[in-house]
């Protein structure tokens, strides 16, 4: 019999895991829900043809594709088999794959349901998404990604309702020492075209993303793996220089890269960074970030990042503006932004800097011995008026010696124990015990409910 196991980049979650994620995902809803986003949700697979060509060269080989039902090589070309195409075989065995992230399946969503939708439409979604990143510490390849976006309007203070949401929640969340990393697609696409990058804007792009894994030497060896000369590795590597921050370093690189798409991706930063700090948003905690890529085809106006100091994970946030990814499905011309908190990546730096709430591992108020078949009536009875009262409650399952109930109650975190014994019983009380410092105390089921919500 082989051992049992899960795929890389998978997990199990145990019962205490679950109760922090659960905390993460309530205390993200709340902040969505505050600000008046609503939620929609979208079929864990997508049509092949929807995801494909949207993440950028690199992304397409991401995702997890999901083979034809039945005979699957039926539909497969004698010359793509014998060519070993994998790229091209793939679209012949395969007409569906799982979601690769939220935002393509949510611009679709919108083109279909455009007559159902208000404009603009502010949506938030929390689920499941898959890639087939090589594991590692902080990536996974299945994990849960929670959006928030606006689309439908053009205006900065979508960028500002998202940057007002990052510092909200993750304030929620008490992660610490975050750093709200923005820059705009329209600077980076200036400086390309200022360096000769040409037609390849997206080759460039993915190679300067790539900065905050393997410096500025890596950048310059990507870009010449990729067919880059020499003066596009040094005027990239001016990019990364010295330079102040916030509102004075926008207004060097401007300076230092003068072309008009540069000019307009700095004017709308400014705009952003001036409304920012009028609801008390700015450095350090919000950081102009000249280097920020975001290596998705989509983007195409600000982009977001949030890391955290010192954390063992990158970035655990990112956005961005997209200006026509409807049009893609027949809805030219609708303008969005939209941001993802990254679940999982949020959990392991709460994790690492032990950041969690401490009473998030207990999921129960009291729990109702078994003392016997003489003394369930009352029993069922005092767990039934625990829980009509709103107290999480759970009753013991068997008529278990005392000893053995207590253990479990101490395995569940439980702070207090209900025991209706045969001389409780006869006298209509029951004894409350609190399980963490022995105490006890005998009264009638009611008074001890009313304690317990007390």
């Amino acid at each position: 019999m082989s051992k049992p196991s899960i795929p890389k980049g998978t997990r199990d979650f145990t019962p205490a895991v679950m109760a922090r994620r659960q905390w993460i995902f309530s205390t993200l809803r709340a902040a969505f829900e505050s600000r008046g986003f609503q939620p929609i949700e979208t079929p864990a697979m997508e049509a092949l043809a929807t995801l494909t060509g949207k993440y950028g060269e690199e992304g397409d080989q991401l995702i997890f594709k999901i083979l034809n039902n039945g005979d699957f090589l039926s539909k497969a070309q004698e010359e793509t088999l014998a060519s070993r195409d994998s790229k091209a075989l793939s679209f012949q065995v395969s007409k569906k794959a799982l979601r690769y992230d939220l935002t393509v399946p949510f611009a679709r969503f919108v083109t279909m349901h455009r007559n159902e939708i208000p404009m603009p439409f502010k949506r938030y979604q929390m689920q499941t998404v898959w890639r087939g990143d090589r594991p590692g510490k902080g990536r996974y390849q299945e994990f849960v990604q929670c959006d928030a976006d606006i689309i439908g309007s053009t205006g900065v203070l979508c960028e500002l309702e998202l940057i007002s949401l990052f510092d909200e929640a993750l304030r929620s969340l008490q992660v610490p020492n975050h750093r709200i990393l923005v820059n705009d697609r329209r600077i980076l696409a200036g400086i390309a075209a200022q360096l000769g990058v040409g037609d390849r804007l997206t080759d460039w792009t993915v190679a300067v993303d790539k900065h905050d894994k393997v410096g500025i030497e890596g950048v310059c060896k990507e870009l010449d793996q990729r067919g880059f000369g020499a003066s596009v590795q040094e005027g990239t590597a001016k990019l990364f220089g010295p330079r102040p921050g916030g509102l004075e370093g926008m207004k060097a690189l401007a300076e230092e890269f003068n072309h008009a798409l540069v000019l307009e991706g700095t004017e709308a930063l400014m705009s952003l960074w001036s409304l920012a700090a009028s609801q008390g948003i700015g450095e350090p905690e919000l950081v102009f970030a000249p280097g920020l890529a975001r290596g998705l085809n989509y983007y195409t106006g600000a982009i977001f990042e949030v890391q955290v100091v010192d954390s063992p994970v990158g970035s655990i946030c990112g956005g961005g503006r997209y200006d026509d990814l409807t049009g893609i499905f027949g809805m030219p011309g609708v303008s969005g932004v939209g941001i993802s908190f990254g679940a999982d990546r949020i959990y392991d730096v709460l994790e690492h800097f032990e950041a969690f709430p401490s009473d998030l591992a207990t999921d129960l108020d009291v729990l109702v011995l078994h003392m016997g078949e003489e003394t369930l009536e009352g029993t069922l009875k005092a767990a039934r008026l625990c829980r009509e009262s709103g107290l999480r409650t759970e009753l013991y399952p068997d008529a278990a010696k005392l000893k053995k109930q207590f253990k479990y109650a101490d395995d569940r975190g439980v702070p207090h124990v209900i025991i209706i014994g045969s001389d409780e019983a006869a006298q209509g009380v029951a004894t409350l015990r609190n399980m963490k410092n022995g105490d006890q105390v005998t009264d009638t089921v009611d008074a001890l409910v009313a304690q317990l919500r007390g």
